[in-house]
């Protein structure tokens, strides 16, 4: 009796690997493949669509894509590159590179990183020779686009595959929308659209990331959703007020008393993180500096070696490599204090805590931030979140007295433990997008015809938001811009204007986020960092860089060089202001709910106890249980219990009315208003049908928020806005009307 062959289904994921992988997966002693790796196997060399991963950090998602990748393509027939793997960072492709070349190299298959930091030579081999995998970033993609135009053919026609890496990032934001744009590009030049393989560890709906990767089609993306055991989380939440005579946002350590609440988190810090690999997200720039400086300066104070440095984009290319270095390796005690440049999946070794000096605004931050620790089989994720607040006078306002950073921190871990993560909102920068676009596919080509130009990058994906006569709008706003970005010839072909020319051929153009006039910080022959050009600096100015004390020794102002030496003394340098992150509307009814609530969290320390029924108190005092109006001095406050986007909104009704209104995380503050005035506006936004959005776009003063949008038409600006605040708008009545219920 025959025996039939097994059918694809029976035969076992690691038996449809290429030899070499598998050999490769025996000497790395591994002693079965992960399920997320098994499934993502079967999907990619069984089926025939895009397929997306979402999995904890270190769950193996690499591996789960490229091994079946290189198996697909090990046998890659005709030219141009056979795979394009696309990440956010260059020290994280720098880190993949270095995974993937040793497996490539047994497989014979070509790899090179491509970004502004990588080896020439390389770059110039796969040119003049194109096959293997690119690693590559999106400004990288957009300059091949631009300047090489003819080799981007090259490279991209024959790819089977594209693997976009830490896909959350890409979701949102101007950066996601040019690489959507970027994609769709690479289509049109691919002899047939090369499958995607999206890899992300903090995806809220994955719907959405699905269609992100696939607009047209979204049911033909296979999406695999790792659901293995979390470790053990150690958690404790700490309190810091202020003392009577500090101000709140003086953050430079003094070697004068009193002790501020920053300088009791660096002692904590110092005790608590010497000794082994942790990560601290300061947030800003300027926590960050503030932070270090104070560890480091305990580590002088203590006479040990220091193992504290900062991380943060103004930093040299050389600093922040030596930091990952020291962390990957192990071998050196190493705690980085960091804005979000360590946030992403750089593989930093073992990592035994995290610290955040604030509370988190985005869960999927804070989950991103926490995979970073408990890697380790049977080791503990170990999470510290340091809240510090003002003192508290009998003046002192409700918003102060409520603790609402501490309350929001509690608000997060029980949002994390509920396992809920905000979705990604919509973007305003698209204008920004189709408008860097446009200039970048002629700049390519040489001219091309609008409706040409709207399919190629409106036809579909995010910016078909965008309508034909909204990007007729835009040409011609660019046309009519002095000096002009476009020109259109008698033909009706649409080329580059003078203006156009200049932006396409600056250094920065292929960034879509705008870039900071800077000066360059030198200690003798070594480059340090950048500050931006709007801090006023002259000789024996004194700075905080790098967690260091500075002193300005001389000025090149032609050069934009800062000669510096260190010094004791130091204040910390203005950096550009970057927007507060959006509060999403669950997490600040949430905050709501810990102020209802009874029970303490056994993870909070005594003064963040202390802190927090100082807080209850208060807010049952004041009875905003059920008031929703709180009078202060000449303001009135309006707690909506509501995310930064109703908040936005309703304040600009309140505008519309003429009462001066700013949001606020729970709510806005009203000025020179009386209790009866609120009400009575409220009512009236109650009972009569809402303002139209287009309205209530008439009082917003800016919409110049993207790179580019200085170049677009107000009118498009303001109209596109308006759209997407449509069905939030019609909600008026109804926040309105809860606001009444509650006073009433």
């Amino acid at each position: 009796m025959a025996t039939l062959p097994p059918s694809a289904s029976e035969i076992a994921a690691f038996d449809r690997l290429h030899p070499q992988i598998r050999r490769w997966i025996w000497e790395q002693n591994w002693s079965e493949l992960r399920d997320v790796q098994e499934k993502t196997i079967r999907a990619v060399l069984e089926e025939t669509g895009d397929v997306l991963v979402a999995a904890a950090t270190a769950a193996g998602k690499t591996e789960a894509a490229f091994l079946p990748v290189l198996t697909r393509i090990a046998e890659h027939e005709g030219g141009g590159l056979s795979a394009l793997y696309v990440g956010p960072l260059k020290a994280l492709i720098n880190d993949q590179f270095r995974r993937l070349e040793p497996l490539c190299e047994r497989l014979d298959i070509p790899v090179v990183r491509w970004h502004g930091d990588a080896p020439a030579g390389a770059k110039a081999k796969v040119l003049g020779n194109p096959a293997g995998i690119a690693l590559i970033t999106p400004e990288s993609i957009e300059a091949l686009l631009v300047r090489k135009p003819e080799a981007a053919r090259r490279l991209f026609g024959g790819l089977e595959f594209i693997v976009i890496d830490e896909l959350h990032a890409f979701l949102q934001g101007p950066r996601g929308l040019h690489l959507a744009s970027l994609l769709r590009r690479i289509d049109a030049l691919a002899d047939k659209r090369p499958r995607r393989v999206g890899l992300s560890a903090t995806i809220g709906d994955l719907t959405i990331a699905a269609r992100w990767l696939n607009w047209e089609d979204t049911a033909n993306v296979h999406i695999i959703e790792a659901r293995t055991g979390s470790p053990e989380l150690k958690l404790q939440i700490r309190g810091y007020e202020e003392p009577a005579d500090v101000d709140f946002f003086d953050i430079v350590e003094s070697d004068e008393p009193p002790v501020r609440a920053l300088d009791g988190i660096g002692d904590h810090m110092f005790d608590t993180l010497r000794g082994s690999n942790n990560l601290v997200f300061g947030g800003s720039r300027k926590m960050v500096e503030a932070i270090t400086d104070r560890l480091q300066r305990r580590a002088e104070r203590h006479n040990v070696p220091n193992e504290f440095f900062a991380h943060h984009g103004s930093l040299s290319r050389h600093a922040r490599h030596e930091v990952e270095a020291r962390l990957k390796q192990g071998d050196l005690p190493t705690t980085a204090v960091a804005t979000t440049t360590l946030e992403l999946g750089i593989d930093l070794g073992s990592v035994v805590s995290v610290a955040q000096v604030g509370a988190p605004r985005s869960l999927a931050s804070l989950r991103q931030r926490l995979g970073r620790s408990g890697r380790r089989k049977g080791a503990p994720a170990i999470l510290r979140i340091y809240c510090r607040a003002p003192h508290l006078f009998p003046e002192s306002g409700p918003l102060d007295r409520l603790r609402l950073d501490l309350v929001q921190a509690i608000a997060s871990i029980q949002l994390l433990v509920e396992r809920f993560i905000e979705p990604p909102e919509a973007d305003p920068a698209n204008v920004t997008v189709a408008l860097h676009q446009t200039l970048s596919i002629i700049a390519a080509q040489g001219g091309a015809r609008a409706d040409t130009l709207y399919r190629a990058i409106c036809g579909t994906g995010p910016l078909s938001a965008l309508s034909t006569s909204d990007y007729a709008e835009l040409l011609r706003a660019m046309a009519a811009h002095d000096p002009a970005l476009l020109e259109q010839a008698p033909d009706r072909t649409i080329m580059l204007g003078p203006e156009g020319e200049r932006l396409t051929t600056s250094r920065d153009f292929y960034a879509i986020f705008p870039t900071d006039q800077e000066w360059r910080l030198v200690a003798g022959d070594r480059f340090l960092g950048t500050i931006p050009l709007f801090n006023e600096v002259g000789p024996g100015s004194i700075l905080l860089f790098a967690g260091r004390r500075w002193r300005v020794e001389t000025v090149d102002e032609p050069g934009k060089v800062l000669q510096v030496v260190q010094h004791r003394a130091g204040k910390v340098p203005l950096f550009a202001d970057q927007a507060a992150e959006p509060v999403h509307d669950r997490l600040v009814a949430q905050m709501r709910n810990v102020l209802l609530e009874n029970a303490t969290p056994p993870y909070l320390d005594a003064e963040a106890r202390r802190m927090l029924a100082e807080a209850r108190k208060t807010f049952l005092e004041l009875r905003l249980e059920s008031c929703r109006l709180l009078p202060e001095d000449e303001a009135l406050h309006l707690f909506t219990w509501r995310g930064s986007k109703a908040n936005a909104l309703l304040a600009l009704a309140f505008l519309g009315a003429g009462v001066k209104a700013w949001p606020h995380d729970v709510g806005i503050t009203l000025e020179d208003t009386s209790l009866e005035e609120a009400r009575s506006l409220l009512k009236h936004m109650a009972t009569t049908p809402p303002p139209t959005s287009q309205a209530l776009a008439e009082f917003i003063e800016s919409f110049e928020t993207a790179k580019y949008d200085d170049y677009a038409p107000v009118s498009l600006l303001r109209r596109l806005w308006a759209r997407d605040h449509t069905e939030l708008t019609r909600m008026l009545p109804a926040m309105a009307r809860a606001v009444l219920d509650a006073v009433d």
